[in-house]
């Protein structure tokens, strides 16, 4: 299994909260968690761009939305079999789908869960 690396909004609390879960699963600690928030953080690409997206590299491949959830999946040994499904592409034409329902409803999720200012 190759590492995997994520860079992830860490001034979104939703997604926060996810990353910690992800942090969590990451029994292997093969995955490398990189908040783009932080100014201090060296970007590969630009930071607005890693900052609308979700983004992850794998097998020095750069992947965003639902392909780069499937990398981040795969290396975890309780989601490889999502992770796996998401390398069908049609099963990943269907996960980019509700990826971006899910950018649209964000903000009205974190005022209706109360937690923080939408990012």
């Amino acid at each position: 299994m190759s590492e995997v690396t994520v860079w992830f909004d860490g001034s979104c609390p939703l997604c926060l909260r996810e990353i910690a879960l992800m942090q969590r699963l990451d029994c292997r600690n093969i995955i490398c968690f990189v908040d783009v928030a932080d100014p201090a953080t060296t970007c590969p690409i630009d930071r607005r761009t890693l900052l609308a997206r979700f983004h992850a590299e794998e097998n020095g491949e750069m992947l965003s939305g639902a392909a780069a959830f499937g990398a981040m999946w795969r290396a975890i040994p309780l989601l490889q079999p999502l992770g796996q499904l998401a390398q069908n592409r049609y099963a990943l034409r269907f996960l980019e789908w509700l990826y971006i329902k899910f950018l649209v409803v964000r903000p009205a999720l974190q005022r209706f869960f109360g937690i923080g200012k939408p990012a």
